[in-house]
C-alpha cells in the first residue's frame, strides 16, 4: 500500500507539473476500477470524444488516468491535474458543498446503475448486527467513499437513529481488485468487502463467499452508484470539450445497451483484465444493471449527508449538483 501510495503521488506530481493550461481540446480523465466504467472503456476504445470533437471541428486529445477512491479523484481534479472525475455519488456531493462559491464542482452525467454488494468469507455474518471486532470490512476508502456512506446508511437503520459510524472502525481502506485478492486469499483479516462489480461477481464464485446486503437493498431501489464531475471553471473554459465528452457517453450507453457482448470484450481488451468475456457478459446482463447517463436516487445520498453534518449546504433536489445539461432529464 505504500508503494502504491508513493506511485499515486509521483504520478499526480507529474500531471500537476505539465497540466496547468486549460484549452480547448484537452481533456484528461480520472477513472477507477470496475464495470461501473465501462461507459468510459467505451469511449476510450472506440474513440468517441475524438468523434464528437472532430464533428464540432475541434481535434481533442484524452489523456487517462486511473487512482482508486473519490478522496484520492477530488484532490487531484481541485489540484488541477485532471479535468474530470468519476467517483461514487457520496464523495462527489461533498466536494460540491466544499467547492459551492468558489470551484463549484457539478455532475456532467451517471456511469448507469448498477448495485453494490457487501460481502463476507465469515460464515457468521448474516446481518450487520453479526460483525464483530475481529471483522475487517474492505472499502475504497474509509468514511468518503461510496462504498462507506452506504454502510453508514445501512448502520443507522439497523442499530437505529445517529448510530451511522457503528461500524466505521471496522472499515480499511483497500482498493477493489486487492480487497477481492485478500478476501479470496483467507490469510489476510479482510473477511469482508463492499465491493464493486465484476469484483463482487467474482468472489461470488467461491462458496466461502456470501453476499450480506446490496445497495439496492440499503438504498430502497436502483441507484446510481458512480458519477462523472468537473468544475464549472472547466465546463465554462470549454464548451465544445464538454459537449463532445456528454455527447460521446450518451452513445456510449446506448451502445453498451444494445451490444453486451462486444461491451464485455471492450472492458477486457482496455482493462487488460483475464476474466472470461461471458463471464464480464453475466455481470453486465444483470437485470439489475442498466447504462445511462440520467441520475437516479443520487437526492437520497445528498439528504443522508446533510442530516449526519457531512455537507453545509442541503440541496434543494439533485439538479442543484448537476450541470444544467441534465435538467431536462427525468433524473433523482
Amino acid at each position: 500500500m505504500l508503494s502504491r501510495l508513493l506511485a499515486v503521488l509521483v504520478l499526480l506530481s507529474a500531471m500537476q507539473a505539465g497540466g496547468e493550461a486549460r484549452a480547448e481540446g484537452r481533456l484528461r480523465i480520472v477513472e477507477q476500477f470496475g464495470t461501473v466504467y465501462l461507459p468510459l472503456h467505451v469511449l476510450r476504445d472506440q474513440k468517441l470524444i475524438e468523434k464528437h470533437g472532430k464533428a464540432a471541428g475541434l481535434d481533442i486529445h484524452v489523456e487517462w488516468t486511473k487512482l482508486s477512491g473519490g478522496a484520492a479523484i477530488n484532490d487531484a481534479l481541485l489540484s488541477g491535474s485532471v479535468d474530470i472525475g468519476a467517483a461514487g455519488a457520496g464523495p462527489v456531493i461533498v466536494l460540491w458543498d466544499r467547492t459551492k462559491g468558489s470551484a463549484e464542482v457539478k455532475v456532467i452525467a451517471a456511469l448507469g446503475e448498477q448495485p453494490n454488494y457487501l460481502i463476507t468469507s465469515n460464515p457468521n455474518v448474516k446481518t450487520l448486527k453479526d460483525f464483530t471486532k475481529a471483522d475487517k470490512i474492505a472499502l475504497p476508502a474509509v468514511i468518503v467513499s461510496q462504498q462507506s456512506r452506504l454502510l453508514q446508511i445501512a448502520a443507522e437503520k439497523e442499530f437505529g437513529e445517529g448510530k451511522y459510524s457503528a461500524l466505521d472502525e471496522l472499515t480499511v481502506t483497500l482498493p477493489h481488485p486487492d480487497a477481492t485478492a485478500a478476501l479470496l486469499s483467507g490469510s489476510s483479516s479482510i473477511t469482508a468487502h463492499f465491493s464493486n462489480p465484476p469484483f463482487q461477481e467474482q468472489a461470488l464464485q467461491n462458496p466461502k463467499v456470501h453476499k450480506v446486503l446490496s445497495s439496492y437493498d440499503i438504498m430502497g431501489g436502483r441507484i446510481t452508484p458512480t458519477l462523472l464531475y468537473a468544475t464549472s471553471k472547466f465546463r465554462n473554459e470549454n464548451p465544445k470539450t464538454f459537449k463532445a465528452l456528454y455527447d460521446a457517453l450518451n452513445e456510449a450507453s446506448q451502445w453498451i445497451e444494445t451490444h453486451k457482448a462486444e461491451a464485455a470484450e471492450t472492458y477486457i481488451r482496455v482493462e487488460q483484465s483475464k476474466l472470461e468475456p461471458a463471464f464480464v457478459k453475466s455481470v453486465i446482463d444483470n437485470e439489475d444493471v442498466s447504462f445511462t447517463t440520467i441520475p437516479q436516487g443520487t437526492f437520497k445520498y445528498a439528504a443522508f449527508l446533510a442530516k449526519i453534518g457531512a455537507i453545509k449546504n442541503k440541496p434543494a433536489s439533485w439538479k442543484d449538483y448537476t450541470f444544467e445539461v441534465l435538467h431536462d432529464k427525468p433524473g433523482s
